[in-house]
């Protein structure tokens, strides 16, 4: 068997064993709430996963799909656009990962409740803190603090939305963020970007001078990968993206590792305890594969990103016929601040739970799956 026949009976097997049969309020890919016995409610993980369960629809137009994705997401959405589960005083980006599902949902099957929905989440997001140079802050509780997460879970979104309601503002918003993310958190030697950026310089984990954090995470990378090949999709016209995107991509490609694939901690591949890990992996994958089928970066990039795909599903997928597959290296959770231990060190990243099946795995690699399938090489 080949590793592109395995790759689609295990985007198949997650589809029918774990996606379709997945109680919309308690689904098996959300690794966190299980571990941590958390409550349903809105959250940036199924909203990945939905994302990517649309993104097998609009390929196979296989209408259960999107059945899911509607009743999936009507358990979360009140028929008036509200989100119960979610505060918004919180201000918290991740939230606002799961709206460019409203506005596709919206488009495929005109129910006000999604454009009440997405028109609502812009609203939250237009009282968004920001730092001094005009970005979001990350969340309510991570004040003055800009993180590369939020590239992904909320430009992309505010674009589109920028498009949908032919606000030429918000356009030139996302690409003012952009521009900060580029000056402040790119590292000019490497084209690695830095996790965070605090402009208190006061936080445990950031560098008092540069207010820095200390590591290049690559799943961090990884969200700002996915978003920026959104971007170049989403705003053809605009150079920044594509520049950013074509650079980062190559950066990341300069530490692939023998196997094809990137470690945790990227540009520290001798440092003990250090690891393959499979969800930034596969969002570098998804995005090497987009810029070079976009335009934004060459074909041997893109090749690079497929072999990165093929790479995962042989060495870290198994599976059994009729049973779900198990996707490994997964890494639960990352992030800076607010919880004992979270330094920003090489320590820290290296320290956080490893796990299997988890959303923020599995819908990369079926976005993957989608981008892998629209290369001319496998037409």
């Amino acid at each position: 068997m080949t590793n592109i026949q395995r790759l689609k009976l295990a985007a198949n097997g997650y589809i029918e064993t774990l996606i379709l049969p997945s109680d919309p309020l308690c689904p098996m890919w959300n690794r966190e709430n299980f571990i941590f016995k958390k409550q349903a409610k809105w959250n940036y993980i199924d909203g990945c996963m939905i994302r990517a369960v649309l993104m097998l629809y609009e390929q196979s137009g296989d209408r259960r799909l999107l059945d899911y994705a509607v009743r999936f997401t009507c358990a979360y959405v009140a028929e008036d656009g509200s989100i119960p589960t979610m505060r918004r005083e919180d201000y918290n980006l991740d939230n606002i990962g799961g709206a460019r599902n409203l506005i596709k949902l919206y488009e495929l099957t005109g129910d006000k409740r999604f454009r009440l929905a997405f028109e609502g989440l812009a609203d939250c997001l237009s009282a968004q803190p920001r730092l001094r140079c005009g970005s979001f802050w990350h969340k309510a509780i991570y004040p003055g603090q800009l993180w590369l997460d939020g590239a992904y879970m909320a430009l992309p979104f505010l674009a589109e939305y920028g498009l949908f309601s032919h606000d030429d503002q918000l356009l030139s918003d996302v690409l003012g963020q952009l521009k900060n993310i580029r000056d402040l958190m790119r590292d000019p030697v490497s084209g690695l970007y830095f996790h965070g950026f605090d402009e208190t310089r006061t936080m445990l984990w950031a560098d008092p001078k540069t207010g820095l954090s200390q590591e290049f995470w690559l799943r961090s990378m990884g969200w700002l990968c996915a978003g920026l090949a959104d971007l170049c999709q989403l705003l053809p016209e605009e150079e920044l993206p594509w520049k950013m995107l074509s650079g980062l991509v190559k950066a990341l490609s300069e530490h692939v590792t023998g196997e094809g694939m990137l470690m945790q901690l990227p540009a520290r591949e001798d440092l003990a305890g250090n690891y393959t890990e499979t969800s930034g992996t596969l969002l570098f994958a998804y995005s090497a594969m987009k810029a070079a089928r976009l335009g934004a970066a060459d074909n041997a990039l893109g090749e690079i990103g497929a072999r990165a795909l093929l790479a995962v599903t042989e060495k870290f997928i198994s599976f059994e016929e009729g049973q779900t597959p198990v996707l490994r290296n997964i890494c639960l959770m990352g992030g800076l601040g607010g919880a004992q231990g979270r330094d920003g060190s090489a320590g820290y990243y290296l320290s956080e739970k490893i796990v299997e099946n988890d959303a923020k795995g599995i819908a990369p690699f079926l976005m993957a799956a989608c981008e892998l399938s629209m290369r001319p090489d496998q037409n």
